[in-house]
Formats: structure tokens, sequence, C-alpha cells
């Protein structure tokens, strides 16, 4: 036996301590990260932000980018310091109108030490100054801001925001944005939620931007460049107004073809996920050379890549179910990006039922008899991909083959429940894999781990058994026989939409 001896001392100090009030404890700087594994230096901990004002001035020829971006925050501990993610250069950092202390670290940390200490449930404005050439800086290895021939676009996943404002970098801290951007008589200035007003003085005109709905850092989106506006309102009353670069070429037809049925497309997909969450949509094409689309809220970025070989509806169907998932239900993590992608391209199987190009049924077959049980497609854990293999293909292909084994499983009337009824769940919010397994389990009455765990986190393929159990029956038998959806080609064909 051991016997700890404590001395009189010892014994009145601790006993002082314990006297001590909890808002008495010393202050202490705020992670700067907010705990995502996949990502570790991305977001930042000790404060929530509610908004972002972003009032912007913008040169196109020489891409310098210039700001005042205000925050408006609540401390969630007591704060000596915390960080912002950001990579252009800061003039001037005030926090409650005081001005601050900063440096930089990190790949894209801005270390700020207010006046005075921060109060855990205080509110807090930070103002941050700042300019910059946005394409001349790099992170963790790469840029998200695409320099185009007439401007410049900030539009990536999972991150963007750093290139062109200061902010908590992290689906877990969504906030609502005013964006205000002022750019040379000519030009356009396109982002998120609802135009506002424009105005021109002295050769200047300056765009106004709302998202009046939570909105995660990397959705928020800013395209500077020479655009072709439409505009128009969905059957459900929602404006949608859509922008075209004019120097798209060859791809301008088919991008239109394909975007100007967003409102169709949108409405349709709320007899399935219910009404759709926003006051705005709508989509743009800039003239990038990138090849991917990405969800940005309430009007999706599309690549003119995407339109190479002519119209491509399923594209446009993909960016809007994300509306719904992953952007009005955000992930907690980035390893729960199954019910962004998983969700997304079933949306598209859908569509190809819509269409009578194939059944959702038709697809999952395919699927699951086009991949052999060696093939390394099946190494992939949809559940928890990895962040080397976050936007492979298997998270969209085997994501949405483990949605249809979930509907065989629970029944049509629980799945389409399910789909609907998740969203208003979890609207403007956050969840996670193992909550959607909840959900579907209270919706359904059945036990559904072992079908989760099947399909979404083995790195094997699924055997007969279990194909036959999730009724993709005709799969387990191998590819003879099996024979491609007549869809096929055109879902493929948005398989760009993985290489971020």
């Amino acid at each position: 036996m051991h016997r700890r001896i404590t001395a009189p001392g010892a014994l009145a100090a601790a006993s002082l301590l314990l006297a001590i009030p909890a808002s008495a404890a010393p202050h202490s700087p705020g992670a700067p990260g907010i705990g995502d594994p996949y990502y570790p230096a991305h977001g930042n901990g000790g404060y929530d932000v509610s908004h972002y004002d972003l009032r912007l001035k913008y040169q196109p020829a020489t891409d310098e980018l210039e700001g005042t971006a205000t925050l408006v925050a609540r401390a969630t501990q007591d704060l000596t310091s915390f960080n912002l993610d950001f990579l252009l250069d800061v003039r001037e950092v005030r926090v409650n109108g005081a001005k601050a202390s900063l440096r930089t670290s990190g790949e894209q940390e801005l270390e700020i030490t207010p006046k005075t200490p921060l109060t855990k449930g205080a509110p807090v404005t930070v103002v941050v100054r700042y300019r910059g050439v946005p394409s001349s800086k790099r992170a963790f290895g790469f840029t998200s801001w695409h320099r185009t021939p007439d401007g410049g676009v900030a539009a990536n996943e999972p991150e963007a925001a750093a290139w062109w404002f200061p902010s908590n970098d992290h689906p877990l801290d969504k906030a609502t944005y005013d964006v205000s951007v002022l750019v040379p008589d000519g030009t356009q200035a396109i982002s998120n939620g609802t135009l506002q007003s424009t105005s021109s003085k002295l050769g200047w005109t300056r765009w106004n931007w709302r998202s009046d709905k939570p909105q995660a850092t990397y959705l928020a989106t800013l395209a500077v460049g020479k655009f072709d506006l439409t505009t128009g309102t969905t059957d459900s009353g929602i404006p949608v107004l859509n922008a075209y670069s004019k120097d798209l070429g060859a791809n301008a037809g088919a991008a239109r073809a394909s975007i100007e049925r967003t409102g169709e497309i949108a409405d349709w997909l709320a007899g399935y996920f219910g009404p759709y969450p926003y006051s705005a949509l709508g989509g743009y094409v800039p003239n990038t050379n990138t090849g991917y689309a990405l969800e940005t809220q309430t009007r999706p970025f599309y690549s003119p890549r995407q339109f190479a070989n002519g119209s491509n509806v399923s594209v446009v169907v993909h960016e809007l179910a994300h509306q719904w998932y992953g952007d009005e239900v955000s992930l907690k993590g980035w390893k729960d990006i199954w019910i962004n992608e998983g969700f997304a391209r079933y949306a598209q199987w859908l569509w190809s039922e819509h269409e009578g190009e194939g059944t959702t049924q038709d697809l999952a077959d395919y699927v699951y008899a086009s991949h052999p049980a060696d093939d390394p497609f099946w190494t992939v854990k949809p559940g928890d991909p990895g962040p080397e293999n976050q936007f492979d293909l298997a998270v969209y292909d085997r994501g949405a083959l483990a949605v249809q084994a979930l509907r065989n499983k629970i029944g049509d009337e629980s799945f389409f429940a399910i789909l609907e009824g998740w969203p208003a769940k979890y609207a403007h919010g956050n969840a996670s894999v193992a909550d959607f397994r909840r959900y579907a389990e209270e919706v359904s009455g059945k036990p559904l781990a072992a079908l989760f765990d099947t399909w979404l986190f083995q790195p094997s393929k699924p055997g007969a058994p279990a194909a036959r159990a999730a009724a993709v029956a005709k799969g387990a038998k191998g590819a003879k026989g099996v024979s491609q959806p007549r869809s096929w080609k055109r879902i493929a064909a948005t398989n760009g939409v993985h290489g971020h």
C-alpha cells in the first residue's frame, strides 16, 4: 500500500484554489484548429462567428484584392488570443474597437491578441483590414483562387475562404454573410444569396450580396469577371440568377442549356428533400480551366469543362441536391463526407429514373457488378474515407449504392420519409454519419448498425449474402447479364466534380 502524504501548506493552497470561482480561472489562447482529425489546422477554437460583413475592392487587371472584414462573434471560452485562417497581408486588426496585436504562423494562421482579454459568452466584433494578390498565395501546396482572363474566382473544397476573407474556416462554424464588392464598370461580381443592389460612381460599380441563412465558409464564393446574367423565378417562387462568362467559347450553349434548368430541377428535388431551404437560387460558369463543380450555397460553381461534351443536366442535379445535403445540413467533420456526396449522387440516380433512363436499382446493380472484389474501389470506406480519399469515386458511387441498400432494407415509405425529414431535423446545422444512422433507425424502427458497417465502413466488397439481403441480387452474380443503364455515361461524365 502506498500512502500519499500532503503537507498542511499544500492543503491550504488546494482549499484556496477550490474557493476561486471558475470565472476567475486564467484566460488562455484559442486553439489553432477546430479539432478535425482530417485537417488539424482548419478552423479555430475559442469563438463562434454568427455573421461576416465583407467590403471588398478588386482590380481584375492586377488581381489585387483590398478588403475590410467585420466578424460578429461570441467567445466560447476565456481568451487571451485567438486565430483566424487567412493568407493575404493584414494592415490592421481591431477587436471590440481597440487595436489588437497580430502575428502569422503555420500555413494560414493569423494570431490575434486583443488589448483586453475576452470573457466566455461575451460578444466580440473583429475588424480586419487587408490587401493582397490572391493568386500569389499557396497553402498546403495548392491555391484555391482561380485566376481568369478577366478576373478571379474563389471556389474549392474543403477550403477556399482564406484566399479572400479571414474566417473560422470549418463547416462547424456557419454564419450569415453580407458581401459588397467594388469592381471596374463593365465587370460583374458574383457571390452567394440575393443581389441586394448595384451602384456605379467614377468608373466603379458596387455589387451588394446577402446570404441570410447560415453558410459554411467553403461554400462562400466570389467570382469577378465579365458575365452575362439571366434571371427568372421558379414555379415555387424562388428568384433565380445565373451567370455565364462571356468567354466560354464552344461550351457556352451547352452550359446554358444545362444551368437554365436550375429552377425546374430545384422544384423537382423539393419533392424528395422538402422545400428549397433558401431565398435565392442559380449557378455560374466562369472561364476557368478547373475540372470540378462545387455546391457553393444558393449559386453553384461549374467549370466550363463540365459542358465540353454537350449539355450536362446531371451535374446540375448533383450540385443542387447539395443545397439540402451538404449545405443546409453540413457535416460535423470531414470524415462525414458520405452524407454530402452519397446523397447528391443518389439524386442523379433518381433523376435517371425520372428521365426513364435507368432506375436507382438498375444503377445500384450496375455499380456492384462493375467492380470485382479485388478492385481498389472497395478499399475506400465512404463512411470514413480518410483525407486522401475524401473525393474518391467510391465515396460517390459506393456511397450511392449504400443509400440504395438502405432503401431496400427499410422500404420506400420509411426511406422517403428519411430523405425529406433529415434536412428538416438538422436545418442550417451540422450532423454526422452516426447521427444519420440513429435518425434512420428512429424513423424506420429497424436496427441498422450492421447494414451501415457493411456498406460504408468495411474496406472490402460486400459478399453475395449481403448483396442479396440488400436486394442487389443481380449484381451478386457478377457483371455478366447486368446491362449498363442508359443514363450511366451521363452520370459518369460528372465524375470531374471529384477533382478538388
